[in-house]
């Protein structure tokens, strides 16, 4: 999972875990692939002199309107910076030419994703009511999947607009169009009009984000992306969903609670990879259980489009399967190259992958240029690039060398019901060479206890003997996100298994559960 390992001491007045070693084996995945050329950054806005600030027409210029772009852009003019941010004109669906303010989280993530899985879970409720005394005479409420994308698609417009209202209040000067890095100090804009202007600014923010990636077989260009998922105009009668990750099962649990004939395929013999086992199989089994045919150990091969306009999904192993609509959930990719930001040609270092390379500071290798979000591809989440360019803003306009901080990151899944996770999984605890006792409860949520539904709810710590502290929390289960939101808070503040011991429970709740664990479900890792 995006959650990372060791909690770190800070303000609340709980013992101090001295794990140096430890922490650096058990730094999250993403991290470990980001070089650490640089302690402190090589400059900053606060150390150079007024003179050579206004050689430039701008002290900050951020190529990227999404959620790190905004939120460096609009802190840094607050703190005193000039500075100015080009994005692509606004489409629900991304392209070379097309994005728009909010970038993918507000416009083609996050947030219209979101609205569908509030959407798709009102089947399951409808059903439950029976449980409860409510009589709907056995025929379910009609559903219309073009008034919820109408509606989504008007929230989304309304947000595009709000954080554009956000630049301008914030003295931020816009520009729409795509920018180009011409010289460590020189952007390019080309306008929607095809006019072209060079700009000139002491530092350059990259913050254009990530897109969805799919693999190249033939017809491939067939199968839709989740940008096209969110605005489809007519509901699919059935989905073929290629991916394991979070954002494919996300997708099966949406399409199949709005009704949609669904299947989910993947390599691997459980979804999420990277997630707790425990929670991977639980996921597994409510897949199932939602009615979603899980084909595990698949790969696709070939697609072809039916003469009706439906298309046929062909697997490695021979198999085929028809479909209205395939969707690739096969990954994303950093776009430093949708539209060609010019990286390479002014001596910006990129990994394999295409991320911008940078340092702990989010400095990239030519030190006038910075980078924050998917596009450095370290932790790739809204919240951090949220905090990603927080600490910008620290370091290049206040001049406060800031760290972004990786540590215990909570992080959630919205299938149904959803998952919520926060610090190291079992496996990540066992390699680090730490000694921890599992907690482990799966019971029926009260919601569901009269329904007649097979649905368990699943929860998880994982304590290390030698300090007590817990180093993982986890659920899969109603509310589980806004739960983790608070273990997020005490892993940390460095709490101990004593600490949840001693909370007094809320009741009758799911969350209480953690902190009524007493016995071992089992201990791993090196005897003691």
């Amino acid at each position: 999972p995006m959650s990372l390992s060791v909690a770190r001491h800070g303000a609340c007045a709980l013992p101090a875990l001295t794990l140096s070693s430890l922490a650096a084996r058990v730094r999250n995945r993403a991290l470990a692939a980001a070089p650490r050329r640089a302690h402190r950054p090589r400059a900053s806005f606060a150390t150079v002199a007024k003179a050579e600030m206004e050689s430039y027409d701008y002290d900050i210029f951020t190529i990227g309107g999404g959620s790190g772009g905004v939120r460096a852009s609009r802190m840094s003019s607050q703190a005193g910076a000039k500075v100015a941010l080009v994005e692509l004109p606004y489409n629900a669906i991304s392209s070379a030419t097309q994005g728009g303010l909010g970038g993918t989280c507000v416009i083609r993530g996050c947030v219209p994703k979101k609205l569908l899985v509030y959407g798709s879970g009102f089947q399951s409720e409808f059903n439950d009511a029976v449980g409860f005394g409510w009589d709907h005479g056995g025929k379910m409420p009609a559903f219309s999947w073009e008034r919820l994308i109408a509606a989504k698609t008007g929230e989304i417009e309304r947000l595009n607009g709000i954080y554009g209202r956000i630049l301008d209040n914030a003295g931020v000067e816009k520009f729409e169009g795509s920018g180009k890095v011409i010289s460590p100090h020189e952007v390019e804009v080309l306008a929607a009009d095809g006019t072209k202007k060079v700009y000139t600014a002491k530092t350059i923010l990259l913050a254009p984000g990530g897109r969805a990636w799919y693999p190249s077989i033939p017809g491939a260009d067939l199968g839709i992306t989740s940008d096209e998922a969110l605005a489809l105009q007519t509901q699919p009668k059935r989905v073929v969903i290629i991916g394991g990750g979070y954002i494919a099962v996300e997708f099966a649990c949406i399409y199949a609670g709005l009704g949609s004939e669904v299947k989910i395929m993947y390599r691997a013999d459980l979804p999420l990879r990277g997630f707790d086992e425990e929670v991977r199989q639980t996921v597994a089994t409510n897949l199932v259980g939602h009615g979603i045919e899980v084909l595990k150990g698949v790969s696709p091969k070939a697609i072809t489009k039916n003469e009706d306009g439906s298309l046929t999904l062909e697997a490695m192993d021979g198999s085929k399967m028809e479909a209205d609509e395939i969707m690739w959930a096969t990954g994303r990719v950093p776009n430093t190259d949708r539209p060609d930001l010019g990286l390479k040609d002014v001596g910006v270092e990129l990994d394999a992958k295409g991320a911008v390379v940078v340092n702990e500071y989010s400095q990239t290798t030519v030190p006038s240029i910075w980078a924050v979000g998917d596009v450095t591809n370290r932790v790739n989440l809204t919240p951090v690039a949220l905090m990603e360019g927080m600490a910008f803003k620290d370091t290049v306009v206040l001049g406060k060398p800031t760290k972004p901080d990786y540590e215990n990151i909570p992080s959630a899944v919205f299938t149904q019901p959803p998952v919520g996770t926060v610090g190291l999984t079992e496996a990540q605890a066992i390699a680090a060479g730490l000694t921890c006792d599992i907690y482990t409860s799966t019971f029926t949520p009260m919601k569901i206890s009269l329904a007649g539904r097979e649905e368990k709810a699943f929860m998880k710590l994982i304590v290390d003997v030698a300090t007590d502290k817990v180093m993982g929390c986890h659920m899969v289960g109603p509310d589980s996100a806004e739960i983790m939101q608070g273990m997020g808070i005490a892993l940390k503040c460095g709490a101990t298994k004593k600490h949840f011991d001693s909370t007094v429970g809320v009741h009758p709740s799911s969350a209480e559960e953690f902190v009524t664990m007493r016995e071992v479900t089992r201990r791993v890792g090196p005897a003691i």
